[in-house]
């Protein structure tokens, strides 16, 4: 009983995510099986990115309990986690999208991303709850405020900029790059602030205050780029 208990606390925010964006989604709304098959590219995703971050692991150390500095923050989480991840989630976005007859709105581009986001974010969230058994329920809010949002705000920058270049609202080679560099970017800020603060313990007062100024300016551009969409 208790491992469905964590199971269901690891998917119940990616639920909520779902079900906000597909809400959104009021015009045409996209078929439940695709938005089912792009979660399940999400959970794919995750099996790609283990094959990813291979050459990255000469780069960057692998356990964040051997990071000691600033630098080796960044570079874990851009090495590590925010490129490698943010790049087979792009390519699971191309597979879905580059025959999908229902891809025929701007705002859709947010949907499927966000769904494949929430994909990787469930089973992460479910192995990081079970890594920490004895303390799943603490892990599981602060993923289910932090974790699971920024994925969501990573997939919505994905999904922005992939629907801008596919539909030619603005077709230069600035909007092709931010399709991976834009959340690539706002991943590795992320994770770069998150993995620092275990660093020092004078400075995680002021980079917790930075991490949330962060996250809300992250999250008003994507409010911007959802209301951008929506009403295209």
């Amino acid at each position: 009983m208790l491992n469905v208990l964590v199971i269901l606390a690891a998917i119940a925010p990616v639920a909520v995510v779902i079900w906000y964006i597909y809400r959104k989604d009021r015009k045409q709304p996209e078929p439940t099986k695709l938005l089912i098959k792009a979660f399940i590219y999400g959970i794919l995703s995750a099996l790609l990115t283990l094959l990813i971050v291979i050459p990255f692991e000469a780069i960057a150390e692998f356990d964040n309990d051997e990071v000691s500095t600033i630098g080796s923050a960044i570079s874990n989480a851009f090495f590590m986690a925010a490129i490698p991840e943010e790049v087979a989630k792009l390519v699971m976005l191309w597979l879905l999208l580059r025959n999908n007859p229902y891809f025929d709105e701007h705002f859709d581009g947010i949907v499927y991303a966000v769904c494949i986001g929430m994909g990787f974010a469930a089973i992460e969230n479910v192995l990081y709850l079970f890594d920490n058994y004895e303390s799943w329920i603490s892990v599981g809010i602060a993923r289910a405020l932090f974790a699971v949002p920024g994925h969501f705000l990573d997939a919505v920058i994905m999904g922005f900029y992939y629907s801008l270049w596919h539909f030619r609202i603005v077709r230069n080679w600035q909007t092709c790059a931010l399709i991976l560099v834009g959340p690539i970017l706002a991943h590795g800020i992320y994770d770069s602030i998150v993995f620092s603060m275990n660093i020092n313990d004078s400075l995680s007062g002021i980079l917790l205050l930075l991490f949330l100024l962060f996250l809300n300016k992250l999250k008003n551009i994507c409010k911007k780029h959802i209301a951008d969409l929506v009403n295209h």
